[in-house]
């Protein structure tokens, strides 16, 4: 190939060729300074953005986690704060009980006593009935507001069960004794208070374990979502200083390479001198 031709110019062939490669690398470069990523999307590296793209699914799961864990938090903590207030008044309701078991009472004294565990035994299943959170409850097993809740517990969607209890039928003292024998009864070994007592005891450790449970749940999603980011940011983000300085560069070779391609460009123009 002659080099003194005006139909081929090699030079400017290359010129252009070397710039378009340092057009494409600054475009790539602008692209990571941009958003902040060094993949982007499955041009910039297929196997490092389906890795990215399954982490972030991931990710979005043990968000979706937590804030499922966190509604039921909801309904476990209504549960406990009602089962606490029921605790709390079964120390009165024994009180009550152990005046009504006198035999020396009379009818009047009776009568009050009688009323004041019956205002008792309201409260406790005012606080049964109330402890409904987002329309659900665990001191009932009745649909649809009570029954187990089965919630998700990780981006799996594994399940973690919490077992209802059915207030109304353990949780709820027998109405007032009318006597000092039945009185005495429900306070005996085996008796209906303390039945209750034991089955709101129960509930309490039970519910109590489960919210201390549903804590760690929450608490370790958090720490693996930070972590899998962790590793994802070590993955795909651009090392925004390296490229910083790798522009400046780059942008300089486009101004030498379009000076290179200029001069390219005008070296037929010297052939016209041959024809003066």
């Amino acid at each position: 190939m002659s080099l003194n031709s005006v139909n081929t110019n090699a030079g400017a062939m290359v010129a252009l060729q070397s710039l378009n490669r340092t057009n494409t690398d600054l475009a790539t470069t602008q692209k990571r300074i941009s958003t902040g990523f060094r993949v982007n999307d499955a041009k910039d590296d297929g196997a490092a953005f389906a890795v990215a793209q399954t982490v972030r699914a991931d990710v979005a799961g043990l968000t979706a986690a937590n804030e499922q864990l966190g509604g039921t938090k909801g309904i476990l903590d209504t549960a406990l704060s009602g089962l606490t207030k029921v605790s709390e008044t079964m120390v009165n309701v024994r009180a009550t009980l152990v005046r009504l078991a006198d035999d020396t009472l009379n009818a009047e004294q009776r009568a009050q006593y009688e009323t004041q565990y019956e205002a008792l035994r309201t409260q406790i299943t005012n606080f049964i009935t109330d402890a409904t959170y987002n329309g659900r409850t665990l001191l009932s097993t009745a649909a649809p507001e009570g029954g187990d809740i089965a919630t998700t517990r990780n981006e799996s969607g594994t399940t973690y069960t919490l077992t209802a209890v059915d207030g109304a039928g353990t949780l709820i003292i027998a109405a007032a004794p009318t006597d000092a024998a039945t009185a005495q009864a429900a306070l005996a070994a085996g008796g209906d208070f303390e039945t209750v007592q034991s089955a709101v005891s129960d509930a309490l450790n039970t519910f109590g374990s489960d919210s201390r449970y549903l804590d760690s749940q929450i608490a370790y999603n958090k720490d693996k979502a930070d972590s899998l980011e962790a590793g994802l940011g070590a993955l795909i983000d651009a090392d925004l200083a390296k490229e910083s300085a790798r522009l400046q560069s780059l942008q300089i070779r486009q101004q030498l390479g379009t000076q290179a391609l200029s001069i390219a460009n005008q070296a037929p123009q010297t052939l016209l001198s041959l024809f003066r």
